[in-house]
């Protein structure tokens, strides 16, 4: 008898860490329909899009991708193609959707994302395409087993969705409003990975520090974290993002006293003038975020903090962007996210007056990326000479190194006989090129 040939797919992830968590979610749902994954997409039986839409070059990249698959379908007409994520729930995009790329065969959302099993089966058995969206969230469904493909590091949503409508953001709009998981799944889903040798995981939400405030469940953030690092096993925590408003000295105190909490935290402040973070709707100052970051340091001597910064904000003069540049100075960030603000259709910042031009943006940019590299190449620096822990978690084929970051995010590089993917290893630094360490391994385990 004839063997059937095993159906591909092959899924293009735009976005967070979220969004690839999303796709890992997508995947076991495609695995369990007796798919498997292929990295040429002239192979695949089907290509699913998850897309993101948060910043606009990241839909257009999206739109420019579909469009390139028009011939591939035409050749391979059984080909199926679907479109996910946040840009499909945005108001309006899925009708464009349809009108610019007609051989798209299904549309749907990340509110609906469990959804995709029978959707697929569904214009399988018609020619009709399909477009189904949930236009307000639902209840927080479990999903079945995500098929993993980070080794050795997982990403476990808490929760989903926004309540902080800043003026910038679409997110709110496209992900609803808040909704925490139970903390029995989320705790069962983090014993079971570190079981499965999993070796660092990272908590996942919009505003982490606001689990549970649907009233889906009385544990607070800091709780359910102190629960997570208290499972047996030898891993390391993360979480992220955390709100500055909403950060604590609760959840620092946990931090501290659970040593497999990593001392790095993503705090994003994303200016530092206090008339634009009331423009943003932030709801604190400049002034409140450096006093979190002060208790931060007061507990953690030790902790690193990254951000994510905006310039170009409407309305934001030369001297408010001094102040961004003042404070991320002051705060001294080991890294940063840098963004030129992009107007999101939707937003209330979109309708504001005194839209920053293009090439302002651009002198401001340039001007922050500077300082944030020059930031991050002397706390490198710093490291030559000295003894780091790290993760592993890849190997370069190319280079012939092995690579992976410690707990404040550097990324290390070195050479080994043996396969180190998955272990602790402590190198000896001998040099540093911007973000990135070099050594030698001292130790495993």
């Amino acid at each position: 008898m004839e063997k059937t040939e095993q159906k591909k797919y092959h899924i293009i992830t735009y976005g967070c860490q979220m969004n690839l968590h999303e796709s890992e979610k997508m995947a076991g749902i495609l695995s369990r329909k007796g798919y498997v994954a292929t990295d040429d997409k002239t192979q695949a039986d089907i290509i699913l899009f998850n897309t993101c839409c948060i910043r606009e070059n990241a839909e257009n990249h999206a739109f420019g991708n579909i469009g390139e698959l028009k011939k591939l379908k035409k050749d391979k007409p059984s080909l199926l193609i679907a479109v996910g994520g946040c840009m499909t729930q945005e108001t309006g995009k899925a009708q464009i959707i349809r009108q610019k790329f007609p051989f798209v065969d299904i549309i749907f959302g990340n509110l609906n994302l469990e959804e995709l099993g029978e959707l697929i089966d569904k214009k399988s058995a018609q020619k009709k395409k399909i477009v189904a969206l949930r236009e307000r969230e639902g209840e927080v469904i479990e999903y079945d087993p995500p098929l993993r493909n980070s080794y050795p590091n997982a990403w476990v949503n808490i929760m989903y969705g926004c309540n902080n409508f800043c003026s910038y953001c679409i997110v709110p709009y496209v992900r609803g409003r808040e909704r925490s998981r139970k903390p029995e799944h989320i705790l069962a889903e983090c014993e079971q990975l570190v079981k499965e040798g999993y070796r660092e995981i990272t908590l996942l939400g919009q505003n982490v520090n606001s689990y549970g405030s649907d009233g889906s469940t009385d544990m607070p953030f800091y709780e359910l974290l102190e629960k997570v690092a208290q499972i047996e096993g030898d891993f390391r925590v993360r979480f992220m993002t955390s709100h500055p408003k909403d950060f604590t000295e609760e959840l620092v105190k946990v931090i501290k006293n659970n040593r497999k909490i990593c001392h790095l935290i993503h705090l994003p402040v994303q200016s530092g003038n206090d008339r634009v973070l009331k423009e943003m709707n932030r709801r604190y100052t400049a002034g409140e975020y450096l006093n979190k970051v002060k208790m931060l340091r007061s507990y953690l001597p030790d902790a690193e903090i990254t951000s994510d910064l905006i310039v170009g904000f409407p309305g934001e003069t030369d001297e408010e962007f001094e102040d961004t540049l003042t404070l991320a100075k002051e705060v001294n960030f080991a890294s940063a996210f840098t963004f030129v603000y992009s107007k999101r259709t939707g937003t209330k910042a979109a309708q504001m007056p005194n839209q920053i031009p293009e090439e302002v943006q651009k002198q401001r940019i340039m001007r922050l990326v500077e300082l944030i590299n020059a930031l991050t190449r002397e706390k490198s620096a710093k490291y030559v000479g000295k003894e780091v822990e790290i993760l592993c978690e890849d190997y370069d084929e190319k280079k012939n190194v092995y690579f992976g970051r410690d707990e404040y995010g550097r990324m290390g590089y070195f050479t080994a006989e043996q396969n180190c993917i998955g272990k602790f290893v402590t190198l000896k630094i001998d040099r540093a090129n911007g973000v990135s360490l070099y050594g030698e391994a001292v130790s495993m385990r």
